[in-house]
């Protein structure tokens, strides 16, 4: 049986790691001259690490937070869920389930170690590509 500190630490990010990520994050998008918010969730989907860009748009906080969410909880890249969830497709609905909080495009990608998930990261503000770029960047960071 694990003890609590693994179990503790299955669960989570340092939060010193989630502000890395999120930095990361920025980072490409300053690169790319979009303004985002950006969001770190544990492996439960908590919220670890945020930030909004000066100039994002209003929508962004909460599908970043989001964006995370669904990637930890479905253990996918969120992109990769919209062709599943159109009506007649193996998850048609998924959108609309979870209170509404799962999102079905581009811009979550879940965070793993030795396959496990660990965390994700979500990026909303831009277009789609660019916040899958965001999000790619943190993840790229996050395996560093």
């Amino acid at each position: 049986m694990p003890d609590a500190a693994e179990l503790r630490a299955a669960a989570s990010i340092p939060l010193d790691l989630a502000v890395e990520l999120v930095g990361a994050a920025r980072a490409h998008a300053e690169s790319l001259g979009v303004a985002v918010s950006i969001a770190v969730v544990d492996a439960g989907g908590h919220l670890v690490a945020f930030a909004r860009m000066d100039g994002a748009e209003i929508a962004g906080p909460t599908l970043a937070v989001d964006k995370a969410f669904t990637a930890v909880a479905h253990r996918a890249a969120t992109g990769d869920l919209g062709p599943l969830a159109v009506p007649g497709g193996p998850l048609a609905g998924l959108h609309a389930n979870g209170g509404g909080r799962y999102v079905v495009f581009a811009g979550g990608l879940p965070l793993a170690v030795d396959g496990v998930v660990a965390a994700g990261v979500g990026v909303s503000g831009a277009s789609a590509d660019e916040d899958a770029a965001c999000a790619a960047a943190a993840a790229e960071r996050f395996a560093g």
